[in-house]
């Protein structure tokens, strides 16, 4: 997950690199173009990676012919440190990434580079290791402090915009970026590199947000480890990674925790996200299938089953728990991974790269509806559990700190000092319980892209008023006013990619968007 955030998570602000905001003009004096990223988060930063590569690459052509420097500046606009957003920016060692080391690199064409960047100063990872988050912070902010370092020297001007980014206007002299502290730099290509930040809102809590007793998100850390007095009673709205997070960091410090969700299920288990060990022909087959058979999405989850049998002949049934207590099934797939009774998570990464091949070819409804049809994979499966989180939970759950809830709540309220939270069902304690706090952790919003009436702005991530919201992105990742019509020079890079990509967040796919991006930039007269 690459993303720009709202905060810096527990990191100091101050970087070697880092910049104020700038005025309105044009850096740079030399001939040509002014390149503006929009968000400094992992996407962001590969983007970045990607175009001084492509620039300084020995025979770089522009479609017109040779030229020695097609960009004079790029312009990487976040308020935040780069690499420090919400998905990595955060330096409690409890939270570690749940993709492996060797999915995690910026470069498409160098793999294994954040494996050599942790080895290089001092770690021995393994390829399917996953590292604390902050690690993929620091890469982030080292890689650009690098490439920005080369840049320079080949007389390209780079800066750091410490603001955010509020709308892209567009005009026959380019492009006009609004910050949100009222200044606006010019770029003739912008990218935009936004990630997630606007927490959803779990039903029955929208008239508690802003509430004191109500966190929002669990990000930073800090939230919880400074905010919530010892041995406090907190319910967590959510069983996925973040509400995973949110419970780790709670029992850690000593709270009393309830996870409560609508299914009521914890992800699945495995070691990690890890890159696919073997070529997986059934899988490379998804791309190829008829978007309009009506059998779509059963020949999806054919060729899926296929591949893992290449993995292990043992039927899909003895490699996960059918377990209808969720303490019970993640104890016992735990004990499946440990005992290497699980080969199902190896096809996950080729199985979700197959998708995302595949929706190419495909309208944006029945994009949508294969996407539904497949909510219990992405709940359950593509979003699993680590081992070291699953077995962090289960020890939580053995001493008592941690309890699951029989069900979503059915009706909340803040009475005395406390929240009174009434069950679906009733429990041996009763069919009510009160809270200290309450942690919302049931993910983010993905981020929107709207359209000014006229089509000469684009706001990012939501705008007030009356917009249009970007509903189409075409394999170019440029923006469009409308469908049909001429490409701005506007990109789309990462999780924003939602509109055409499904697991937009996958890392291999942004870095290979990145390197798209930065290619078709570097190559523009």
């Amino acid at each position: 997950m690459g993303h720009a955030a709202p905060h810096g998570g527990d990191r100091a602000a101050g970087h070697a690199g880092d910049e104020s905001p700038g005025g309105g003009h044009r850096p740079g004096h030399a001939t040509g173009r002014d390149v503006v990223i929009v968000g400094a988060g992992f996407a962001g930063t590969s983007v970045f990676l990607h175009l001084v590569r492509a620039l300084l690459r020995p025979g770089t052509r522009t479609r017109n012919g040779p030229a020695a420097r097609p960009v004079r500046s790029v312009q990487v606009v976040d308020p935040h440190p780069v690499g420090w957003g919400l998905a990595f920016g955060d330096s409690d060692p409890l939270l570690v990434c749940n993709s492996a080391a060797d999915v995690n690199s910026l470069l498409a064409d160098r793999p294994a580079d954040f494996i050599d960047y942790l080895r290089a100063r001092g770690a021995s990872p393994e390829p399917q290791d996953c590292v604390p988050r902050a690690r993929m912070a620091e890469y982030c902010h080292d890689r650009h402090t690098e490439a920005r370092a080369l840049a320079v020297a080949h007389g390209i001007e780079v800066r750091h915009v410490r603001d955010t980014a509020v709308s892209v206007s567009t005009g026959a002299d380019g492009h006009r970026v609004r910050l949100r502290g009222g200044q606006e730099i010019s770029g003739d290509e912008v990218v935009v590199c936004t990630g997630v930040h606007r927490p959803r809102v779990p039903d029955g809590f929208a008239a508690f947000t802003g509430h004191p007793r109500y966190l929002d998100s669990p990000y930073p850390a800090g939230r919880i480890r400074n905010g919530l007095p010892r041995g406090s009673r907190v319910l967590v709205l959510g069983t996925h990674q973040s509400a995973v997070d949110a419970a780790l960091l709670l029992c850690r410090d000593g709270h009393r925790t309830t996870m409560a969700s609508p299914s009521g299920f914890l992800p699945a288990v495995r070691h990690s996200l890890a890159a696919p060990v073997r070529d997986f022909p059934p899988l490379a087959g998804i791309a190829r299938l008829d978007a309009a058979d009506p059998r779509l999405e059963a020949k999806v989850t054919r060729h899926a089953v296929e591949a893992v049998r290449l993995l292990d002949r043992r039927p899909l049934r003895a490699q996960t728990s059918t377990a209808a207590d969720p303490v019970r099934r993640l104890r016992e797939e735990t004990a499946l991974v440990e005992s290497g009774v699980c080969s199902w998570p190896g096809v996950v990464v080729p199985l979700l790269e197959g998708v995302i091949a595949l929706s190419a070819a495909l309208p944006a409804a029945r994009r949508r509806a294969l996407m539904a049809h497949f909510t219990w994979f992405v709940g359950r499966y593509a979003t699993a559990l680590t081992v070291l989180n699953a077995r962090r939970l289960l020890a939580h759950f053995d001493t008592g700190a941690l309890r699951m809830a029989p069900g979503y709540p059915r009706a909340v309220s803040f009475d005395g000092g406390a929240w009174r939270v009434e069950w679906p069902r009733a429990t041996p304690d009763g069919s009510t319980a009160s809270f200290d706090y309450v942690v919302n952790a049931t993910g983010f919003l993905a981020p929107e892209l709207r359209w000014d009436p006229d089509g000469k702005a684009v706001h990012v991530d939501g705008a007030p008023g009356p917009t249009a919201a970007v509903d189409h992105l075409e394999a170019d990742l440029r923006l469009r006013p409308r469908p049909g019509a001429q490409p701005e020079h506007i990109w789309v890079a990462g999780v924003g990619t939602h509109l055409r990509i499904p697991f937009s967040n996958h890392l291999r796919n942004v870095v290979r968007q990145a390197r798209q991006v930065a290619d078709e930039i570097a190559a523009l007269p």
